[in-house]
């Protein structure tokens, strides 16, 4: 049987968000869609970038992964590119002018590679997923031994995560392209599940910044190197 939730999500949703924005929908399906930004998110139900942002339909072009990682670019690999895919899609055919890597705190995948979890099935599909991102984690030294320390190391791995992301970004010919032609701008953000703050990375000093007009303090400034 459907999930009754989703029934009583989507009847909702037709009398209130859907009545209300209905033109939006039909100039969405007669146009086409046309975002300006999107977002590499991770799959955690916590985190949704169309809540976070609080977008309307047709605003953001979502990716979600375990662990909101961008793979570098690799043609002529044999394993299937979801996430390169979407990104091509969204550059090339969309044309999008930002890509925002949406990192998060407690992120079960990052925890998984650091804790050096077991797998959860013969096909080990987390564990080979989440390897790549060993050169964050090799930037960063070797984990703490002490387990008071570890919650500030899963912290730093999960910025350096999406500063590799970042990185291998630029590996993607069409992306490098245009963003050194400035029609394409690349951002690292982080959301704080408990808290609800934003914190977004200062391109020029490599440092996650709450936005607005939340004042900056030494705890909340993070620089991933």
């Amino acid at each position: 049987m459907f999930p009754e939730r989703l029934t009583n999500g989507y009847r909702a949703f037709l009398d209130r968000r859907f009545a209300s924005e209905r033109s939006r929908y039909e100039m969405l399906a007669q146009q086409g869609q046309r975002p300006e930004i999107l977002v590499v998110g991770c799959v955690d139900s916590r985190v949704s970038p169309e809540v976070i942002f609080d977008a309307a339909p047709g605003e953001l072009l979502v990716v979600r992964n375990v662990a909101n990682i961008v793979p570098p670019y690799e043609p002529d690999s044999l394993t299937q590119h979801g996430t390169s895919a979407a990104l091509e899609f969204g550059v090339q055919a969309l044309r999008v002018k930002h890509i925002v890597v949406l990192g998060h705190a407690l992120c079960g995948g990052i925890r998984a590679f650091a804790d050096e979890q077991e797998p959860l099935s013969p096909g080990d599909f987390i564990g080979r997923w989440m390897s790549q991102i060993a050169p964050a984690a090799e930037s960063l030294g070797p984990p703490p031994a002490e387990p008071e320390n570890r919650t500030d190391y899963l912290r730093r791995l999960e910025f350096a995560s999406v500063e590799l992301s970042l990185r291998n970004l630029m590996t993607f010919p069409c992306v490098r392209i245009l963003v050194e032609r400035g029609k394409l701008q690349l951002h690292g953000a982080y959301f704080g599940v408990s808290s609800g703050k934003l914190l977004v990375r200062n391109p020029e000093t490599g440092t996650f910044e709450p936005t607005g007009d939340t004042p900056l303090s030494p705890n909340t400034m993070i620089r991933c190197s």
